[in-house]
């Protein structure tokens, strides 16, 4: 992500702001947010991830990973999706809100990658996919698991409901980089 597509923090809050808006009236209401972005940052096209932690507990993750739709309007859709589609979780209740740490990743486009060294850990993301699998984890999950980059394709890998090792036998293999604030960037 090269400096000039990097987000203020006036942006990421306003952004952290925009996911919890959206959360709270979809849980209350069932209505998706009305919102439009004056900030032309947040009106580019670009892939992103909301993430809601509760406590130290994963309790959603959904993103779009091509940048397909404006900023702002991505987030409002993965900030519904990562509260109550997340297949791994039970919806999120409205008084869980509250309790809960945001936090958004803004991405880049994915590159593929044919040498294993290009990857960064804790850098990049990666996106692993053979046949109808794809598997993808953002750049902080490598870091906060302590994984090398060897754990990280075999994790990707696993993600993507493959074989630990498909990363050496022919699956493609794609890298991204991201900006990512939460909540607790923002505490005083």
């Amino acid at each position: 992500m090269n400096p000039s597509e990097m987000l203020s923090r006036e942006q990421q809050k306003e952004l952290l702001a925009l996911a919890r808006r959206t959360i709270e009236l979809y849980l209350k209401e069932g209505k998706k947010l009305s919102y439009s972005a004056h900030d032309e940052s947040l009106k580019r096209r670009s892939g992103a991830f909301v993430t809601i932690h509760s406590g130290s507990d994963l309790r959603g993750c959904i993103g779009i990973i091509q940048p397909i739709k404006p900023l702002y309007e991505t987030i409002i859709d993965c900030a519904i999706s990562a509260s109550t589609e997340d297949y791994r979780f039970e919806p999120l209740k409205p008084d869980e809100l509250a309790k809960s740490e945001l936090e958004v990743s803004v991405l880049t486009m994915p590159e593929v990658v044919k040498d294993i060294e290009a990857i960064e850990v804790g850098k990049h993301g990666i996106i692993i996919s053979r046949g109808f699998s794809k598997g993808l984890l953002l750049p902080q999950v490598a870091a906060e698991h302590n994984w090398d980059r060897k754990a990280f394709l075999a994790q990707t890998c696993m993600k993507a409901g493959l074989p630990a090792n498909a990363w050496r036998e022919g699956a493609k293999i794609e890298i991204f980089s991201a900006q990512v604030f939460s909540d607790k960037d923002f505490q005083e």
